[in-house]
C-alpha cells in the first residue's frame, strides 16, 4: 500500500466517506457517519466529504442470522484469558476461549441449507463452504476475522497459546481467509498487534 509523506507545514489530507440517501448524492442516514463528522468539524479538522452510494455495491449481509452470532463471545473470552493476571485462574481462562473456538467449529463443520440437496441420495455431513456464510466474505466475516487474527497473534506470543490443529473447521476458514486480498492484505503486522498487547497482557504470577 502506497503511502503519502507529508512537510512539517503541509497539512494531511484526509476524505470523510459517507453513506449516501435516496438521490444517490447527498448524505444519507447514517448515525456513525454522522458521529465522525461531527467530531472532525469539532476539531476544527478539514477534510471532504464524499457520499457512497451503497446500491451500487454488493450486498454483504449474511443470509443466516447464525453466522454473526456464532463468534460474538470469543473475542470477550480472549480478552479476559490475555489480561488474567493470576496463574491459577488461567486454566478456566483458556477453558472458556476454547469452548468458543470449538463452538465456532462446530458451526464451521455443519452444512448450511444451501449445501444440502433434498433430492440427492447422499448425506452431506461435514460442511465444505470457505467461510461463515458460505462460499462469499459476508459482513460476519468482516466482523470476526480480525478478532480472529489478532488472538492467533497475540494468545500465542504472550499465552503460547495456539488454536488447536483439531479444530478443523476453524483451520480451513482461516486458511480460505488469508488466501483472500480482501483479508490478507488488510491485516497488520504482526509486530503491530504484538506491540499493542504488550501492555495489556498481564504477567502471570
Amino acid at each position: 500500500m502506497e503511502s503519502r509523506q507529508h512537510s512539517s507545514t503541509e497539512e494531511p489530507e484526509i476524505e470523510l466517506f459517507v453513506k449516501a440517501g435516496l438521490d444517490g448524492e447527498n448524505i444519507g442516514n447514517c448515525p456513525f457517519c454522522q458521529r465522525l463528522f461531527m467530531v472532525l468539524w469539532l476539531k476544527g479538522v478539514k477534510f471532504n466529504v464524499t457520499t457512497v452510494d451503497m446500491t451500487r455495491y454488493p450486498h454483504l449481509s449474511p443470509k443466516y442470522k447464525e453466522s454473526f452470532d456464532v463468534g460474538s463471545d470469543i473475542f470477550a473470552k480472549f480478552s479476559a484469558y490475555i489480561k488474567n493476571p493470576r496463574k491459577e485462574a488461567n486454566i478456566s481462562f483458556e477453558k472458556a476461549l476454547l469452548r468458543e473456538f470449538q463452538r465456532l467449529d462446530v458451526y464451521l463443520n455443519m452444512p448450511l441449507p444451501d449445501e444440502i440437496d433434498q433430492d440427492s441420495v447422499e448425506d452431506v455431513t461435514v460442511s465444505k463452504r470457505r467461510f461463515l456464510d458460505g462460499d462469499h466474505l459476508t459482513l460476519a466475516d468482516c466482523n470476526l476475522l480480525p478478532k480472529l487474527h489478532i488472538i492467533k497473534i497475540a494468545a500465542k506470543k504472550y499465552r503460547n497459546f495456539e488454536i488447536p490443529a483439531d479444530l478443523t473447521g476453524v483451520w480451513r476458514y482461516l486458511t480460505n481467509a488469508y488466501a483472500c486480498d480482501e483479508f490478507s492484505h488488510t491485516c497488520p503486522a504482526d509486530e503491530e498487534i504484538e506491540h499493542t498487547y504488550a501492555s495489556v497482557a498481564r504477567k502471570m504470577t
